[in-house]
């Protein structure tokens, strides 16, 4: 969604990087809820760790969503010192669970 996103805004489509937008946005919010039944193998404790995490994703999404900030979708996944090539938020929780779990 999001380099679908940057190309449409290079093309100045606004309009279809705003849906893009919002579309990983809805992605993000209902990621916890879908990937609750992924999560049910695993130990209790790990499994809480990660849907909570998973839960800090929905909840920055669900806010975005329903402020409408387009500025806000965009920003979902980065820290403010994040540049372009690195890990975003979403990777390197992902990168950590799997260090955890291993």
């Amino acid at each position: 969604c999001e380099q679908t996103a940057l190309d449409m805004l290079a093309k100045d489509d606004i309009a279809g990087y705003r849906e893009k937008m919002r579309e990983k946005a809805e992605l993000l919010a209902s990621l916890a809820e879908r990937a609750r039944p992924e999560l049910e193998g695993l130990p209790e404790t790990s499994r809480r760790t990660v849907e909570a995490g998973l839960q800090q994703f929905s909840a920055s999404a669900e806010t975005a969503l329903s402020l409408d900030s387009l500025f806000y979708m965009s920003a979902l996944l980065y820290r403010d010192d994040h540049k372009r090539g690195e890990p975003d938020n979403l990777e390197i929780f992902i990168q950590d669970i799997r260090q955890k779990l291993a």
